[in-house]
């Protein structure tokens, strides 16, 4: 993109004198910005302390009452028969602390003590379990202010054991105080946290442990007093990522599916705002955090800043969130900033007129020297007219400027022709994208495309889909010297097929950017055509030569096996004839020679169906790589998958050596790969491929050759000697590929739930040095 001197000036003068005003405008709200969010760090994180201090103020009498209780009933002051003395205690403990809900406690031998307050009958109830002389009884008693009795019930059906309950089992096993995490109360269905401690016997074990109930609805409220800015929230998290503590507590607790409330975890929290602040505080973020961390975001285009505090206590994992609107702090100041911004532009829109009407009269010079030169590119004024009147430097450029040009028409016009007029198909195609940015009539030719279809298409268009792409457009861009001479297949636009030797050389300009890359192609059908009527013929003269080896081979041998058990079956049936006349001799014996006779020529039924068959391979057992065999196996097919459009892929992961016979091996992948090659000659061309994938399973290698071609009928058992779906198969190749793969230690099997085509599977065992190796999966 070419700028206009003209508006270059008039936009520099405007530019700076707006640069100028603005720098001065955010240099200032810069400054005042960054010390009122310092000034809201500092509130944000006095809030959260002022919180913490009050949850510890709130919660530290609990400690007290609950140690205190453990000692007396560690002195057995507490501590005795009389149950009503122990609840008598806890009562006036509960009674002058409000912020407990409940106290109790229960001993090793599952007698219980609980006094909490109640909606009625009574301000209060205590739940009384004794288990003395091996029977227990469960009692409920609602008592006044002054401890009088209201009312009684017993119930039976109560199994209720302390020794159980978590708070027990801590503070037992840890010997010491202990907090539990905050939990919905089931009786007052309000946020509260319990606290227990351990009341030690004289033998090192304990005699029981004393419990404190304490709702926590009370922080919530206290948070909803907070004033953090003009609408910004202060809220505590557990470690485990719940909301315990919010100024709308309606919104901390929720409902399970069978009715139970929990706290709400702050991912689900039902204040999108903190939810958006601290949803990553517990679940990316570990709980508490270590230190102070302060950060911004934004929500509904509002921008919010926020804090988050350590944990008040080792005993109280609790997290203190704050956020508030950043407006609430800075919003003066970037009002103020705006105003400050339209003056700016005021006042650069009018520099800018002004130095518009300066550019004017500097530029009109440079536009007609400007005019002139691009008339003399498009050849339609002459370089040696007189130049008008300019500016010196530009006069000097002048002639420079006009030689250049005549020099690239003429380098222009030169290549122009070479590239039209040659013999050989030429084109020019854009890096990156591969489309095509000039042909010539050799190629139009060759593709059947006119040359405006061609220039409306790239060059990967001409690809076969069951090609590769071979030819790498999107590297033109990005290798510094790129250069490539290959063969290739286009389709012509009636379909047909079309080889080419394909020649690419990247052109770039003096600056190194890729302009275009140029490619020169030759058409090779005919040539390549020749090469695949040799490869066929030799092929056929190959199997020519087998078939007669086979058939001299299996006339020798019957020749030669077949004389000696005629003589054997002669022999049996002549002595069977001697035994009749002689009408004498045992039944054994002559069950003997009717069965020497009948294996005999069982023997050479054997024989002569065994045309096809050359013998096992003697190679010793080697070490080696699948991978390797696998590529060299698909070059020996190649020429045949080629001539039948078939594309065949190897998905095989890093794998160990196997220990097997590797030509009878070799000979097990040809057999498949050829197989599936034939099978696929009826599909579509692009249903015509094989795909070979491997996968280790402990001590084996599981190879899988898998074709999208019609499938075997599920009535065919093409391992089966003489089964075959080949029009002249002699089903001799699967059986023996089974038996060489079974000889290797392996199985071979059609995989009967592959619906798309067929799949054969065959194992090999994998070499022993490798076996402590890690499986590998495809």
């Amino acid at each position: 993109m070419r700028n206009s001197l003209a508006a270059s000036l008039a936009l520099g003068l405007a530019g700076l004198q707006l640069i100028a005003i603005l720098a001065v405008v955010f240099s200032s709200y810069i400054t005042s910005e960054r010390a009122l969010l310092d000034h809201a760090r500092s509130l944000l994180s006095d809030v959260g302390t002022n919180t913490a201090e009050h949850a510890k103020g709130f919660l530290n009498p609990a400690r007290g009452a609950a140690e205190l209780a453990a000692r007396l009933a560690q002195h057995r002051i507490v501590v005795s028969e009389d149950q009503t003395l122990l609840e008598q205690f806890l009562f006036e403990q509960l009674r002058i602390t409000p912020q407990f809900s409940g106290l109790y406690f229960g001993d090793e031998d599952g007698n219980f003590v609980y006094v909490m307050r109640s909606g009625g009958p009574g301000p209060f109830r205590s739940k009384l379990i004794s288990t003395g002389e091996g029977a227990r009884k469960v009692e409920f008693i609602w008592r006044d202010e002054e401890f009088r009795v209201i009312e009684r019930s017993l119930d039976p059906a109560d199994m209720f054991d302390p020794r159980t309950r978590p708070w027990y089992v801590r503070a037992r096993a840890e010997m010491g105080t202990i907090w539990t995490d905050p939990y919905i109360f089931f009786s007052s269905q309000q946020p509260g946290i319990t606290l227990a401690a351990p009341v030690p016997d004289n033998r090192g074990g304990i005699r029981g442990v004393v419990g404190v109930d304490i709702e926590i609805a009370s922080i919530s409220r206290f948070l909803s007093m907070l004033r953090v800015g003009n609408s910004g929230r202060a809220l505590i998290i557990n470690h485990n990522g719940d909301v315990i503590a919010h100024p709308d507590q309606s919104l901390i607790k929720s409902r399970n599916s069978d009715g139970t409330l929990r706290f709400t975890g702050i991912t689900e929290f039902g204040d999108p705002i903190a939810r958006a602040a601290f949803s990553g505080i517990g679940n990316g973020v570990p709980l508490p955090v270590a230190g102070e961390v302060f950060s911004e975001f934004t929500f509904d285009d509002r921008p919010y800043v926020a804090n988050v505090l350590p944990a008040i206590s080792g005993e109280m994992p609790w997290t203190i969130a704050v956020y508030a609107p950043q407006d609430d702090f800075i919003g003066a100041i970037k009002r103020n900033r705006s105003v400050n911004i339209w003056i700016a532009l005021s006042v650069a829109v009018i520099t800018g007129l002004g130095g518009l009407m300066l550019a004017r009269y500097i530029y009109r010079p440079v536009r007609a020297f400007a005019v002139r030169a691009a008339l003399i590119s498009q050849g339609e004024a002459d370089p040696a007219e007189p130049l008008p009147r300019t500016y010196r430097e530009l006069s000097e450029a002048n002639a420079s400027l006009v030689q250049q040009i005549v020099a690239r028409k003429k380098a222009e016009r030169e290549y122009g022709q070479t590239f039209d007029l040659s013999s050989r198909a030429m084109a020019q195609i854009e890096p990156g994208s591969g489309r095509f940015l000039k042909v010539n009539a050799r190629l139009c030719q060759i593709t059947g495309y006119g040359a405006p279809e061609l220039l409306a298409m790239r060059y990967a268009d001409l690809v076969p889909s069951e090609d590769a792409p071979l030819f790498p457009v999107a590297r033109l861009g990005a290798e510094d010297a790129f250069a490539t001479n290959h063969e290739a297949r286009i389709r012509r636009k009636d379909g047909a097929i079309v080889s080419l030797s394909v020649n690419a050389i990247l052109i770039r300009d003096h600056n190194g950017k890729a302009l275009h890359a140029v490619l020169t192609l030759d058409d090779i059908t005919e040539t390549k055509a020749q090469e695949t009527e040799i490869a066929r013929l030799n092929r056929d003269l190959s199997h020519l030569a087998r078939g007669n080896t086979m058939g001299q081979m299996a006339a020798g041998l019957a020749h030669e096996l077949n004389q000696p058990l005629a003589a054997i079956a002669q022999n049996a049936d002549a002595g069977m004839l001697i035994m009749d006349k002689a009408r004498q001799g045992a039944p054994e014996l002559r069950q003997i020679l009717a069965e020497i006779e009948q294996q005999s020529l069982r023997a050479g039924e054997i024989i002569r169906a065994l045309r096809g068959f050359i013998g096992k391979d003697t190679t010793q057992m080697t070490t080696f790589d699948l991978g390797d065999l696998l590529a060299q196996a698909r070059r020996l097919v190649q020429a045949e998958a080629t001539e039948a459009g078939v594309a065949i892929a190897s998905d095989l992961p890093a794998l160990p050596p196997v220990r097997a016979n590797r030509v009878q091996i070799a000979q097990v992948f040809v057999n498949l790969l050829r197989n599936a090659i034939e099978a696929l000659a009826a599909m579509p061309p692009d249903r015509r491929r094989i795909v070979v994938r491997a996968l280790r399973f402990g001590a084996l290698v599981q190879v899988d050759v898998e074709d999208s071609g019609p499938g075997v009928r599920a009535d065919i058992n093409l391992f089966a000697q003489f089964e075959t779906t080949k029009p002249n198969g002699m089903g001799l190749g699967l059986s023996i590929c089974r038996s060489m793969v079974e000889a290797n230690g392996g199985t071979l099997v059609l995989d009967r739930c592959h619906r798309e085509g067929a799949r054969f599977r065959f194992t090999l065992p994998v070499d022993l040095a490798y076996l402590d190796g890690p499986d590998v999966v495809a």
